[in-house]
């Protein structure tokens, strides 16, 4: 098992910070950076099987368009001149959102992944892209989960079906010095 795995942990504090060094350095390069959110309608009857499993205040059902729950991290760099902001109602990227048409339409032959919850959203599309044919990166610091057991165990098992798991920093250096990183 790489080091990484040992010495990274859920939660990196430097998360944000790292998730706008890689969208600068895609912007830089010119490629695409697109930001997700969950939200659903007033009514919840948008969220399905994924939203209603519980009915407690912190249920997916309860995120609703316009809330502080849906919003984007204030610590997120959004460049909304450049970037696309997709919602989503299922934790995978791809479901039912435009995403496959965006990144077919920009030319893209891979996808970086990074997110909140490493054993749910950010597994589900990082499935999902590689059964779209993506190459799929997974930077260990740009991803977290409510607990480093779950965390850990989906980046290692990331890494051994569905995609590179990196640390950041050689993805900074490949996107900052690759001749066509894409």
């Amino acid at each position: 098992m790489p080091d990484e795995f040992v010495t990274a942990y859920a939660g990196d504090p430097g998360q944000f910070a790292f998730v706008n060094a890689l969208a600068a350095a895609c912007r830089t390069r010119g490629f695409p950076v697109v930001w997700t959110y969950v939200a659903f309608s007033d009514s919840g009857e948008d969220c399905g099987v994924f939203g209603s499993r519980t009915d407690d205040a912190d249920a997916q059902q309860n995120v609703k368009f316009g809330s502080r729950r849906a919003e984007l991290d204030d610590r997120l760099a959004i460049d909304r001149a450049y970037d696309v902001v997709m919602n989503k109602r299922m934790p995978s990227a791809f479901h039912e959102t435009p995403l496959q048409s965006y990144l077919t339409w920009r030319g893209c032959d891979s996808a970086i992944v990074t997110g909140g919850s490493t054993s749910g959203c950010v597994r589900a599309t990082v499935v999902d892209a590689l059964s779209r044919s993506y190459r799929v990166i997974v930077p260990i610091e740009c991803v977290a989960d409510r607990h480093e057991s779950p965390h850990f165990a989906n980046l290692y098992d990331m890494e051994m079906k569905y995609a590179a798991v990196e640390p950041v920093a050689r993805v900074l250096q490949y996107l900052n010095g690759a001749e066509d990183a894409r």
